[in-house]
């Protein structure tokens, strides 16, 4: 089941909504951003309680 989840791109700084299917492990893709188009590293990690928080960073910073 994907979750909408909001972030602020490193880039721009314009918030975006990225649709984010929780996983059983932590995760790490590259998505362009939706009004910039810069390359932003996402980073996704399942907490213990279930719930999944989500990191975006430069690619540069990665």
């Amino acid at each position: 089941m994907l979750q909408e989840t909001d972030i602020c791109c490193p880039y721009c700084g314009e918030i975006i909504t990225l649709l984010i299917e929780p996983a059983e492990q932590d995760q790490q893709y590259t998505e362009d951003c939706q009004v910039c188009c810069q390359p932003i590293v996402i980073l996704t990690r399942l907490l213990s309680g279930g719930e999944t928080t989500v990191e975006a960073r430069r690619e540069d910073d990665a």
